[in-house]
């Protein structure tokens, strides 16, 4: 009987995993450990979310938890620094491999912080039938300095870009900013989240009235990366420093890739063919699914999250789950779709390759190891 009354917990305590780590700041080309800061594990799940445990960093900047996870859940750690919360990536859940090295890196804030644009990716669909085209645009925001950028009053918001003028509708998608953090005002899109160090995506759809024939994109900031894929074969890129890179098929529909950099003050101009017709009221929700997927599937790649330059002691290296990813997504950026225009061996063997890689990113998920 107490063999039997022991079990429970036992297996209860056999369950228990950790997470412990230290919360840092940029101290100009170092870093210095956060004494004090509130320090809360949250738990995502299907059913019910929210914080789990809290505790407070010591005079290193260290924290630990123990709890039983759930295996159906997601776990986060957040810090809170001069009024703005910061979230870790997903804790390791395996009691056999515990996340005991986690870094919550936080920040000091100004209104002036530098946040450019390290890319924008541009993603326009054939037209509807009422002839609006669904576009799709990726921003990554870049903040190179060591301070979060916040707003210097809520009617100007953190950061703005220019939009192109005459756009049909306006929405948020999935990136890093929620629809209530950014806005469309007037030509312009507003932010009013803080920006940390770092990379930020910013995803954004709207739509073409169909009597444009020629579609301006305009660049108040110079931009090194810029990517523009066309579904319309006789569309293209007409000014700008673009140039045509190649055709990509995904998920059954071709694109034309156009890419280069541009200039601050630059315009890009894109040729659009057919006649005038009827502008709509609003976004196809169909065709802007249809151009998300296709982005993410081409771009997973160029669009990976970078990590703070100014805080070596916090970076992620790139492993081996990352690198699998990677691979998996420029399989898919060659193959997918295209099933009827190749051999059947060669097919095989990208079906094959496909399955390979995706067992090892399974295997080095479970086992702990790599970014993803």
């Amino acid at each position: 009987m107490l063999a039997l009354g022991a079990s429970p917990a036992s297996a209860q305590r056999a369950a228990l995993t950790r997470a412990e780590g230290r919360v840092v700041r940029a101290a100009g080309r170092d870093t210095v450990p956060v004494t004090g800061a509130r320090v809360v594990l949250h738990r995502i799940g299907r059913e019910a979310q929210g914080p789990v445990d809290s505790t407070v960093s010591d005079a290193a900047g260290r924290f630990r938890f123990r709890f039983a996870p759930d295996t159906a859940a997601i776990y986060l750690l957040s810090a809170r620094h001069a009024g703005i919360e910061y979230f870790s990536s997903p804790v390791h859940t395996n009691p056999e491999l515990p996340d005991t090295g986690v870094v919550i890196f936080v920040a000091d804030t100004s209104s002036t912080a530098p946040v450019g644009i390290a890319a924008r990716h541009i993603v326009i669909s054939r037209p509807a039938e009422d002839g609006t085209r669904a576009v799709l645009e990726l921003i990554v925001l870049e903040n190179t300095g060591q301070l979060t950028r916040v707003a210097h009053d809520t009617i100007a918001g953190t950061w703005a870009i220019e939009l192109p003028p005459g756009l049909l509708g306006f929405d948020v998608g999935e990136g890093d900013f929620s629809p209530d953090q950014v806005s469309r005002r007037g030509d312009s899109i507003i932010i009013v989240a803080p920006i940390p160090p770092g990379q930020k995506q910013l995803m954004v759809t709207y739509a073409i009235p169909g009597d444009v024939s020629t579609w301006h994109v305009p660049f108040d900031r110079s931009t090194p990366s810029v990517n523009v894929m066309l579904e319309e074969r006789a569309a293209r890129v007409t000014a700008g420093q673009l140039t045509f890179a190649d055709s990509q098929a995904i998920r059954g529909r071709t694109y034309r890739r156009y890419t280069g950099k541009a200039r601050a003050g630059e315009v890009l101009a894109i040729a659009l063919p057919g006649g005038a017709r009827r502008t709509a009221r609003w976004l196809l929700v169909a065709l802007v699914t249809m151009s998300a997927i296709a982005l993410l599937g081409l771009g997973w790649r160029l669009l990976r999250r970078t990590p703070p330059r100014i805080a070596p002691e916090v970076r992620q290296e790139e492993g081996p789950a990352a690198a699998a990813l990677d691979a998996v997504a420029e399989l898919d950026a060659r193959y997918a779709g295209r099933e009827s225009d190749v051999a059947p061996e060669e097919w095989a063997r990208y079906e094959e390759e496909r399955a390979r890689l995706k067992a090892a990113l399974r295997e080095t998920l479970a086992s702990g190891g790599g970014t993803p």
